[in-house]
């Protein structure tokens, strides 16, 4: 136990280390389809075309089975990328199976829009529809009406602006309105709004069009997205990069949810990340990437951090999203985030702030069980869940919650870990450990027995899933489709079985269920 902890921490080091390369993140079959139908070559894109074939579902369609939700956007693209790419082996086939799955898909969007749809899906769902309609005819898809009335909305404001600022939001779909190179210009990265998918589709147009002085940054853009991908397969790309303010902020937090943000093995390197988002944090708040507008969930993320580390940020960077009694990520968005609200009660909390507003909203957003499942960044309830009790528990060491623990442990599998979809992962089980923890530290004897054994059985799971240095592979964060932030989820994995091998050293040691 001693030599695996040990390798953890080694492996949490190293990670941590790595952050200034602009992020790791898993491959997106949507973007690599945007990007591959853009460039509008087959020749020497063979290994991308064959790697977007073999991401297909036996059903037909992209994207995992458990959350149908986040199919429709990877299939559409898929579909129509490889519809060009006919030659191919197996592309013919590939089209047909999607035309299959697409013609017997239930319509999400027939009457109303999901609170946790995909980023961008009221632009984008209704042009991959047209696109399609016009390729291959009157088939019996599904229209997404609801998103109609939303996209005109948009469509309508964007038209009365001639350009939009580099990092804008909007600059993240841009793929799915843009026509004229002149409404957005290549940020300091080379990247339009952090996308590849949206740069490939500027870099069509400036071609097309003949603007080419920016284009060779664009390339180089896309070059270093798809080494982020760590596929090795150039034109395979993710669904957003960098990452490189996002990928250590919630690297760091998640140390803090494990009792890890001051251990001394990692005390150099955290350093080092502490430095560069105190330097960068500014009057106007930090976003996902450097250069691209900031939020309120990046900015609340590092306001933590940054108080964990004995900095006294100003709590007015996040003031710029407060409206009322809850926090916008983005000014202007459909509809606010639970955690984004979340993340911002643990920043004020920490940094000893009035926050009772914000602490009811967060309590409201439960579900009949007590705990929090209405999220649109990430696809697992077990990710609020787990920062909503840290941060409901911040500055409040008499905190309970009868009713969100008995949920908890309640939704452990019979293998010892948890999920949203139909298996366990490793991600998941490490977000009800960081729950779990907190919780421990209130709980009566015989509670504590309880999460006692809960925790033993998850670590018994976690042991036979581990391998070291391991990349993790399941997408459960929400973008334009699923993906997978590669390090902040390894981090995350790492952190719940360092947890829980300490926490299961201290029951051996001491016979009861005392937490670590």
């Amino acid at each position: 136990m001693n030599a695996l902890s040990e390798q953890i921490l080694s492996e949490l080091r190293h990670l941590l280390s790595e952050m200034s390369d602009g992020g790791s993140v898993g491959p997106s079959v949507y973007d690599t389809a945007r990007a591959l139908q853009f460039d509008g070559k087959v020749t020497g894109r063979h290994e991308a075309y064959a790697w977007l074939i073999a991401q297909q579902q036996a059903d037909g369609g992209w994207g995992g089975a458990d959350f149908p939700l986040f199919r429709h956007a990877p299939t559409w693209a898929a579909l129509l990328a490889l519809q060009r790419a006919d030659p191919l082996p197996g592309a013919a086939d590939a089209v047909q199976a999607a035309i299959r799955f697409l013609e017997r898909q239930p319509d999400p969007y027939a009457h109303a829009v999901p609170e946790d749809a995909p980023i961008g899906a009221e632009l984008i769902l209704p042009q991959l529809c047209d696109e399609a309609a016009s390729l291959l005819g009157a088939l019996a898809f599904p229209r997404h009406p609801a998103l109609l009335p939303l996209r005109q909305a948009r469509l309508v404001k964007l038209g009365a602006v001639a350009t939009l600022p580099s990092g804008h939001p909007l600059l993240h779909s841009w793929e799915a309105w843009g026509a004229s190179p002149a409404t957005a210009c290549p940020d300091d990265d080379g990247s339009i709004g952090i996308s590849p998918a949206a740069t490939a589709a500027w870099r069509a147009h400036a071609v097309t069009q003949g603007r080419t002085p920016q284009v060779g940054r664009t390339d180089g853009y896309l070059q270093a997205a798809s080494r982020a991908t760590r596929t090795g397969i150039e034109g395979v790309v993710p669904n957003v990069w960098p990452i490189n303010v996002f990928e250590p902020c919630w690297s760091l937090y998640t140390l803090h949810l494990a009792g890890l943000f001051a251990h001394p093995a990692l005390a150099e390197a955290v350093q080092v990340i502490i430095a560069q988002l105190d330097a960068r944090l500014g009057v106007r708040g930090l976003g996902p990437a450097l250069h691209f507008a900031a939020d309120a969930d990046d900015t609340a993320v590092a306001l933590c951090v940054l108080r964990l580390a004995g900095r006294d940020p100003a709590v007015d960077a996040l003031r710029h999203f407060e409206t009322g009694e809850l926090f916008v990520t983005f000014p202007g968005e459909r509809n606010a985030s639970v955690s984004t609200n979340i993340h911002a009660l643990h920043a004020l909390r920490m940094l000893g702030k009035p926050a009772a507003g914000t602490s009811a909203y967060v309590e409201a957003n439960r579900n009949p069980h007590g705990l929090w499942d209405n999220e649109k960044w990430h696809v697992s309830w077990l990710y609020p869940t787990a920062h909503a009790v840290a941060a409901l528990a911040q500055g409040n060491p008499q905190w309970r919650d009868e009713r969100a623990l008995a949920a908890l442990l309640q939704a452990q599998r019979d293998d010892g870990g948890w999920g949203a979809g139909r298996a366990s992962t490793f991600e998941e089980t490490a977000y009800a450990l960081f729950a779990l923890h907190v919780m421990d530290g209130t709980e009566e004897p015989a509670g504590r027995r309880g999460i006692a054994q809960a925790v033993a059985r998850a670590l018994k799971w976690m042991l036979a899933c581990h391998v070291a240095h391991s990349l993790p592979q399941t997408p459960l964060w929400i973008g334009k489709e699923l993906y997978c932030p590669t390090r902040v989820v390894r981090v995350a994995e790492l952190a719940g079985l360092w947890l829980a091998l300490r926490w299961g050293r201290h029951v051996l040691a001491e016979g009861t269920g005392a937490g670590p």
